[in-house]
């Protein structure tokens, strides 16, 4: 294990002290500490950049989602999903007429795929089509969580101590996790809240920075850095101080003083602090989203309502004091073991539809080179199928949207359309050839952390940054 490894560890413990005292009182404000070791130029930042995360919950399929087109590739896909003859739709494999509409063609300057391979977008997803087309979309390929760089020799072999592998495999909650933080279930640190670590001292209100649009995730938690909830209608009041109790304002204006009063006892005393900042910060929300609109026209999804509260966030930067943020939105549902073929096609509409609306939102707000969001989600799926769906797997194909993204580009090793090939793990699972903290590095990069900096974010790149793995995928400007 390399040095600058311990060097990150020693850091990280270095990091949680100083918040532990300043959190006693007796250290200097957490932020400033952590800006005074810091050299990442997210902490001076005079622009604004945002990170949006886009969770798709239960493990989404990518072999219908990016689906192999042309004629080989297709009629391996279909052969093992169980399509009909002449190329017709069967089992769980889409027709390749249906196809036509959103097949992708790269740009011209970008690297062939191996082997003849072209892809088209599940039909649902034409707005994702255009992204791709006006070179605002990319998609990266493969993708999962590793340890190091592994072969399918290295992942058959037992000795995980010389061939270590994500801990959990195949499990939701526990790589849900672990793309999040690169840990298990019971994580509290993620390389989302990471980052707001590091971009604290960019933000005049550090409240802003990790902003979640769908409740508790560890993804933005940070050594300080903690998420602010919001609902797709705004700051998320506290209950029992908005109108009268039983009818009584008296009532309701005891019970905020009681919430909030200085009390002697550390931990009450400290619970009067967070109530005090959750008050003010709700007010503060309300405030700086009353003073803005979007012509922007957004489906009646929820997860397109997610977006829109983000991008009504985004447009409220000035008055809520911050230059670096980042936020978390997700869906769920993509667990499809069964009904593949039935529900899979509207879950990717709402993921095409809303993420093409919020690209429109920040043209509109005359920021789209500033704000990036990107797809992420438990693990892929089987490639063969179960008989209605398919199965838990580990590599996926995610979405990168912005306009600061080199775009109508595939990035990546496109994976072989086989089941039993050098790449698959069993059942058509596939083996990453691009690990997680690669396609965080490059996310992150582009949000201004230095390369000193990036084993706070994610932990493991150092395993990573050879000609096959670097560590810079490159799909940002």
């Amino acid at each position: 294990m390399r040095n600058s490894r311990s060097d990150f560890l020693a850091r990280r413990a270095f990091l949680r002290r100083s918040g532990q005292l300043a959190m006693a009182g007796v250290a200097a404000p957490f932020a400033l500490s952590l800006a005074a070791i810091g050299e990442a130029a997210a902490q001076t930042a005079t622009d604004y950049k945002a990170l949006v995360c886009v969770f798709l919950y239960g493990g989404n399929d990518h072999g219908n989602t990016v689906v192999p087109y042309d004629n080989l590739n297709y009629d391996r896909y279909s052969a093992i999903r169980g399509g009909g003859a002449g190329r017709t739709a069967g089992g769980i494999a889409l027709a390749q007429a249906d196809l036509f509409a959103t097949a992708l063609t790269p740009a011209a300057d970008a690297p062939a795929l191996a082997n003849g391979l072209s892809y088209a977008l599940h039909p649902s997803m034409t707005a994702m089509k255009s992204l791709f087309d006006s070179g605002k979309a990319a998609v990266q390929l493969n993708v999962g969580p590793l340890v190091i760089p592994m072969t399918k020799d290295q992942y058959n072999n037992r000795n995980r101590v010389l061939n270590p592998l994500p801990p959990k495999l195949f499990s939701h909650n526990d790589q849900q996790s672990i793309w999040q933080s690169s840990s298990p279930e019971g994580s509290t640190i993620g390389w989302g809240g990471n980052l707001g670590d590091l971009a604290l001292a960019s933000n005049t209100d550090a409240v802003f920075t990790c902003i979640s649009v769908t409740g508790n995730a560890v993804f933005l938690s940070g050594d300080t850095a903690r998420p602010y909830s919001v609902s797709s209608n705004g700051a998320v009041a506290v209950k029992g101080i908005q109108g009268n109790v039983y009818g009584s304002r008296a009532v309701k204006d005891a019970l905020a003083t009681l919430i909030q009063q200085t009390r002697s006892q550390t931990l009450e005393n400290e619970y009067a602090r967070v109530m005090q900042r959750s008050i003010a910060s709700e007010a503060k929300v309300e405030s700086a989203l009353a003073g803005t609109t979007l012509a922007t026209a957004f489906p009646d999804t929820g997860l397109a309502d997610q977006f829109k509260i983000v991008a009504r966030l985004i447009a409220s930067r000035s008055a809520l004091g911050t230059k670096r943020q980042v936020f978390m939105v997700s869906l769920g549902g993509f667990d499809l073991h069964d009904n593949l073929i039935a529900n899979h096609p509207r879950l990717l509409a709402q993921v095409s539809d809303a993420m093409s609306a919020f690209y429109s939102a920040t043209t509109e707000l005359g920021i789209a080179n500033n704000v990036t969001a990107f797809t992420a989600s438990d693990f892929g799926r089987t490639l063969a199928s179960n008989g209605d769906g398919t199965d838990h797997g580990w590599g996926n194909h995610h979405f990168v949207v912005g306009g600061a993204v080199r775009g109508q580009r595939f990035y990546g090793t496109a994976p072989a359309v086989e089941v039993g090939g050098a790449g698959d793990v069993g059942q058509g699972r596939l083996l990453p050839t691009t690990s997680v903290d690669q396609f965080a590095a490059t996310l992150a990069t582009w949000f201004g952390v230095s390369a000193s900096e990036m084993p706070l974010v994610v932990p493991n790149i150092d395993s990573f940054g050879g000609s096959g793995y670097p560590a810079n995928l490159g799909f940002l400007g």
